[in-house]
């Protein structure tokens, strides 16, 4: 019987082989990298969205009770501290945990700095001190800064 003779991969083509995928290595981790720094921003302007519209629910469920010296509303079922009063920024949300922390319900991903009520930060964990949404307690307004994400 005659025997077979088995033949393998000669050192030279795996050599060549891993130069290929190294190539392609090369070529494609720039763009992951792009792809991590656009995820970010459309996380920030995600949250952006997400802040506007809890600051729209307060104020509309705010006028809805009509208790202009009311000092939180519910929603959801969950007590919101807002700013009381008849005028613009009447139920608007505070800038505190209790305010727009209680509000967005979820900010799972996010770094939260309530030093300052006037300028709540929403940063990604892990991301620059760049890369985030303000939120003011005093007049609802949002502010997004997508550099350095």
């Amino acid at each position: 019987m005659p025997m077979k003779k088995e033949r393998g991969f000669t050192l030279i083509e795996l050599v060549v082989v891993l130069a290929i995928i190294g190539i392609l290595a090369v070529l494609a981790l720039p763009r992951f990298i792009t792809l991590t720094s656009e995820s970010r921003i459309a996380s920030v302007n995600s949250v952006t969205g997400s802040l506007r519209s809890a600051v729209a629910l307060a104020k509309a469920k705010y006028r809805a009770v009509g208790d202009t010296a009311a000092t939180t509303v519910s929603m959801d079922g969950t007590l919101v501290t807002v700013t009381s009063g008849a005028g613009a920024n009447a139920g608007v949300p505070a800038g505190t945990a209790a305010g727009i922390g209680t509000a967005l319900q979820d900010t799972t991903g996010y770094t939260i700095d309530y030093t300052t009520a006037t300028a709540v930060t929403f940063r990604p964990s892990g991301g620059s001190s760049t890369c985030q949404a303000s939120y003011s307690g005093t007049d609802g307004a949002v502010t997004t800064t997508t550099t350095g994400c």
